[in-house]
């Protein structure tokens, strides 16, 4: 039993919260039927307004957000694509420097080839090379049955390059004129004064040269720049295939004939292609 007089007391907390309530009711009910005016749209203007442009403010943030990263995904997949489409340009671009270097090889192989006529050749791509970065030795892909032979002579470029060594089925080694161990009977092309060309491996890595000897130069009638070619005279060789130009000249020792440097025309060092003539010089004497 309550005592006499006694009040029942409501809960302040419970008081706050209802009249928040009705509060939010009233200002939710005034602010949607469009009331204007009076205590409760002052407050709305207080208590709706900020909220709707703090509720506006994150919503354009998320949506320039959301429009950021789309752009940027956008950009990657862009840059991606342009990137995909370089790497194929440049791919393409590659193989037709590779076709031109090719058909520049070739057409200086048909203009050497059209220059020794009196010759059946057949052309070879080079597959290996010796150690040193020069090719005094190499590999082409055809050989015996293809017609070649060992002593065939192999020519690139403006002239002479060596001789086969070795012929396989389907490959040949071929010595060319800028090895050590290679010696060429030689002729001056305007004075037909014969000398002998020999390889020299160091020369050709410090100048790009090769030695000229025992030349018989009694009217000084060679000067630099002379072309020297096989001479009709060597064993191996067929005569009048280009070589090189004398470099430089000096007297030898013996006051009786002179050494040298020549400069050849084949570029020793790139080598892709050769021409081989399909006869020997043993077979051309008969």
């Amino acid at each position: 039993m309550n005592r006499k007089g006694s009040r029942t007391t409501i809960p302040g907390n419970f008081i706050l919260i209802t009249l928040t309530i009705v509060c939010i009711v009233l200002l939710f009910v005034n602010y949607a039927t469009g009331f204007s005016g009076g205590p409760l749209m002052t407050v709305a203007n207080y208590v709706f307004v900020p909220m709707q442009r703090g509720i506006d403010y994150i919503g354009n943030l998320i949506s320039s957000s959301n429009e950021e990263a789309k752009t940027r995904q956008e950009l990657l997949d862009e840059n991606e694509l342009l990137r995909t489409q370089v790497d194929e340009l440049t791919t393409k671009l590659t193989n037709l420097q590779l076709q031109q270097t090719e058909l520049s090889e070739l057409l200086e192989l048909y203009e050497l080839d059209s220059s020794y006529k009196e010759y059946k050749t057949t052309g070879a791509h080079v597959i290996a090379k010796g150690t040193s970065n020069w090719f005094s030795t190499f590999t082409i892909d055809k050989g015996s049955a293809d017609g070649i032979k060992t002593n065939m002579n192999v020519i690139a470029g403006s002239g002479l390059v060596g001789i086969v060594t070795q012929a396989g089925t389907h490959y040949s080694t071929v010595r060319s004129v800028i090895d050590d161990t290679n010696h060429v009977s030689g002729m001056i092309l305007e004075t037909n004064d014969n000398c002998i060309i020999s390889g020299n491996l160091k020369l050709m890595t410090e100048s790009s040269m090769i030695e000229l000897s025992a030349l018989e130069d009694d009217k000084n009638a060679v000067d630099a720049g002379a072309a020297v070619v096989t001479s009709n005279i060597s064993d191996k060789y067929l005569p009048g295939l280009l070589v090189g130009y004398v470099e430089s000249l000096e007297v030898d020792s013996n006051g009786l004939t002179k050494s040298g440097t020549i400069v050849p025309v084949v570029d020793f060092k790139h080598l892709r292609d050769v021409l081989v003539i399909l006869e020997t010089k043993e077979t051309s004497d008969k």
